[in-house]
């Protein structure tokens, strides 16, 4: 940027494009709203319209969704679970499918529970349902393997508590929030697809974020 410009951000207080709000925010560490808070009304309103749909329970999102976002994603694939098995179970074809959605370009990361760690213990536990959701990890895993020598596909483990499962397919996101003591099928699923400008879509992003950034390979 020109340090004219930028000095007029600073002197005259205007805000800058959206673009370079982003930029310079993310140098500087910062969220825009601290750099500019005359953006955070813009934000919460584009927020709120981020929000596609809200489904009570996992198994209400129709199958037919999964199908479409899957088969359209071209550039990412982000998924974070503890097992995601349901996700494979139904769509036996995904492993080749984010194989080949690599080999044309779309980066493919997913974060599988690691299983001999404290947090998917615990969390079986808390399901109910024991060493079985070690055991469903350790099966998607292996649906992967098909997939992770493909260059663009990335498999890793992590350990820690997630408080949501992702699902990422380029600007859309289901979220699958955690309820303590309930398994995560029978918890809400939450659709959102980004709009410039909100902030849902990127505070979910920057979630996944945090837990590859903290992962092993798988």
């Amino acid at each position: 940027m020109d340090p004219k410009s930028v000095e007029r951000w600073i002197t005259t207080s205007r805000t800058p494009h959206r673009g370079h709000r982003w930029k310079a925010a993310s140098f500087l560490g910062v969220d825009e709203v601290y750099l500019w808070p005359s953006v955070e009304k813009q934000a919460e309103k584009a927020s709120t319209s981020e929000l596609i749909t809200y489904y009570p329970h996992r198994g209400a999102v129709p199958v037919p969704l999964w199908s479409s976002l899957i088969e359209k994603a071209t550039d990412q694939v982000d998924i974070l679970v503890y097992a995601g098995l349901f996700l494979f179970d139904s769509h036996p074809d995904l492993p080749d499918q984010l194989a080949d959605k690599a080999k044309a370009g779309a980066q493919v990361r997913i974060l599988l529970g690691d299983p001999d760690s404290e947090a998917v213990r615990q969390r079986g536990e808390e399901e109910g349902i024991g060493n079985d959701l070690a055991a469903r990890a350790r099966i998607t895993r292996r649906y992967l393997e098909p997939a992770m020598s493909t260059p663009g596909v990335e498999v890793r483990l992590h350990d820690t508590i997630l408080y949501n499962s992702i699902y990422r397919f380029d600007e859309n996101v289901l979220v699958n929030p955690h309820v303590l003591g309930a398994p995560a099928g029978q918890n809400p699923m939450l659709h959102f697809r980004y709009l410039p400008g909100a902030r849902t879509f990127r505070h979910y992003m920057r979630s996944f974020d945090y837990a590859w950034e903290r992962s092993r390979a798988a």
